[in-house]
């Protein structure tokens, strides 16, 4: 019993410095938030209006996010 215990102490223990040291679980910044989204239109958006109407999308979803101050 008392292994058991030692061992989930570790599995915790190892699972709360894995997300401090990679940042899993932060919310991102708006950089990365547009990066993500340009990354986006690109793979989905195979018509150049269409591409372009979602790259617009992205930059007025950037702004409104940095003027959130995020």
């Amino acid at each position: 019993m008392k292994t058991f215990i030692v061992l989930a102490v570790a599995v915790a223990l190892g699972y709360y410095a894995y997300k401090a040291l990679t940042g899993a679980g932060e919310v991102p910044g708006c950089k990365e938030e547009f990066n993500h989204c340009m990354k986006t239109c690109r793979r989905t958006a195979t018509e150049a209006p269409a591409a372009q109407a979602c790259q617009q999308a992205c930059e007025r979803d950037s702004d409104s996010c940095e003027r959130k101050g995020r």
